[in-house]
């Protein structure tokens, strides 16, 4: 067994996201830099847009070091609000378009971000949510720009609602057209993205990625997946997350490959996407390749283009990667990231199968990326022998320096720069990874990170919940699904799909309980606390 070995791709040499950037377009101006259904913006276009946009942000008082929130799904807005981002030294605030009302506001709080970039179907809720806050301009984006085809199964409409106050962005870029904003220089050590996560402990807080950090994992992660010039990205993963904001964007865009875009993950859009495109590489969830498997004309033609799939957020089933297999003739392979080490840094080689940890049954998660250490230790943080479980710990230039504003919080769970995971691993002595179990209370739906205690403050405030525990268990679909654990108030009632329809109202729909139990009296130990574990280890398999 061989790992690719690591070119660099000539990234490193690169002082920012920017120089990159720009790199590329030097080497292949003309090349199509971004497809959106029939759609489609050449390098050389892209950069021209996004000078202009870039101007339009600064005269709207954005500078170097600001943070501005992209709050959009997979649309050509949010590739170029990015660049226009690098190009003022200012960081990409990503936020979820599923976040509603205090979830956004308070993680735009938090950052203290000076702007928002939304969908103009959210302009109208998003200006009120923010209002009196740190934000002191919207410009919002249609989801109809950039391709004339107006798909039925994507835009439930060809009517378009009225631009935030401070603009349309496409408007914008026609109206700025020929302007540059004033030149900058970013450093390596400019926090590109602000990402928020759940993390290993507590509450969300924001992984300060770098310029330096998403270099390096663009870096390792093309030759190891085997993406290279002129391959054709498609955007399954979410650019708002941190998988498919560097190993599905920034990748695509910093290695003269074509980036594939089709909105809000679709199964059957997807499904003609990979078709229509010629897609040869892809990151997404389990959840997404299921969900293509169950299209009952789905077929290996589909993926006649294919070189590399890769799948991240949660550990693959042997059987689910055998089953897409023998089907589709494209084998699955796993990938591990996190926010905090700016997304893939293990993964399994392109053209390589992972192997089986046979004590747990576990398909290995693949082996560490050049530059990144991984090692399994006792809760004393000693290395522990080759095949023994311990916690993974990880250590390298993919590792965000911190959270930001938490320098506590950053240095209980990256003590001396190594992140402390969560994650109960094994290395066997080829160095092939395998996750077995988890530390925290953290649950993982489709890739995406759900706290318990989000989950059950939301139920707390139904007036007839006395108690609420909020657990994972295993879902051969989304990795894990949300279960909730309830206790009444003496003479009120409620319904499980009561709890479920109020849980909606206040969470986005991936962290709401999709079943909801009844029980007099929850677990607790002596002083109280419930007794998550003692839930998970009994939830009831329906």
């Amino acid at each position: 067994m061989t790992a690719p070995e690591n070119p660099a791709a000539g990234l490193p040499r690169h002082d920012s996201l920017l120089s990159a950037w720009k790199a590329r377009v030097a080497g292949n101006p003309d090349g199509v830099a971004l497809r959106y259904f029939d759609g489609a913006l050449s390098a050389r276009e892209l950069d021209s847009a996004t000078d202009a946009l870039a101007a339009a942000f600064e005269a709207r008082g954005t500078k170097r070091g600001d943070r501005v929130g992209v709050y959009l799904q997979n649309v050509p807005g949010y590739v170029l609000a990015l660049l226009a981002l690098w190009k003022l030294g200012a960081t990409a605030l990503g936020l979820n378009p599923m976040y509603r009302r205090q979830e956004l506001r308070r993680i735009v709080d938090d950052a203290g971000a000076v702007g928002i970039v939304c969908a103009d179907t959210d302009a109208e809720e998003t200006v009120g949510t923010l209002a009196g806050g740190t934000v002191r301009w919207t410009v919002s984006t249609s989801a109809l720009d950039f391709q004339s085809r107006d798909d039925a199964r994507v835009f439930a409409t060809a009517e378009r609602p009225s631009p935030a106050p401070d603009g349309d962005l496409k408007a914008l870029i026609e109206e700025f057209t020929g302007r540059r904003p004033s030149p900058v220089h970013p450093v390596r050590d400019d926090v590109a993205f602000l990402t928020y996560t759940s993390g290993t402990t507590g509450p969300p807080k924001g992984a300060m990625n770098t310029h330096g950090n998403v270099l390096g994992v663009v870096a390792t992660c093309a030759p190891w997946t085997g993406v290279s010039e002129g391959d054709v990205v498609f955007a399954m993963a979410p650019l708002f997350h941190i998988t498919g904001a560097v190993v599905n964007a920034a990748l695509s865009l910093l290695t003269d490959t074509t980036l594939v875009l089709a909105g809000r993950f679709h199964p059957e859009i997807a499904l003609e996407a990979f078709a229509e495109h010629k897609v040869t590489y892809t990151i997404g969830s389990i959840t997404a390749y299921n969900a293509i498997y169950e299209l009952p004309h789905a077929g290996p033609e589909h993926f006649a283009s294919v070189k590399s799939l890769y799948s991240g957020g949660a550990p693959i089933p042997p059987a689910t990667v055998e089953r897409f297999e023998k089907r589709f003739g494209a084998y699955i392979h796993n990938g591990y990231g996190m926010t905090e080490t700016t997304s893939a840094v293990i993964a399994v080689p392109a053209g390589l199968r992972a192997p089986v940890h046979l004590p747990s049954g576990t398909l290995s998660i693949g082996m560490p990326l050049p530059g990144l250490t991984a090692r399994v230790v006792d809760p004393e943080g000693r290395p522990v022998p080759h095949g023994e479980q311990g916690e993974l710990e990880l250590s390298g230039p993919q590792v965000v320096p911190g959270y930001w504003g938490k320098p506590e919080v950053t240095e209980l769970t990256m003590p001396e720069g190594r992140l402390r995971t969560g994650d109960v691993a094994v290395i066997d002595e080829q160095g092939w990874v395998y996750l077995v179990d988890r530390l925290k209370d953290q649950i993982n739906v489709s890739g995406y990170k759900v706290w318990p205690r989000e989950v059950e403050d939301a139920l707390y405030e139904h007036p007839s919940v006395l108690e609420a525990a909020v657990v994972g268990r295993p879902d051969e679909y989304r990795g894990e699904t949300v279960v909730a654990y309830v206790s009444l108030k003496s003479g009120l009632s409620a319904t499980e799909e009561e709890l479920i329809a109020f849980s909606r109202e206040r969470l986005a729909a991936y962290k709401c309980p999709r079943r909801a139990h009844f029980i007099a009296d929850l677990p607790k130990t002596q002083t109280g606390k419930i007794r998550r574990a003692e839930l998970r280890d009994t939830t009831p398999q329906g």
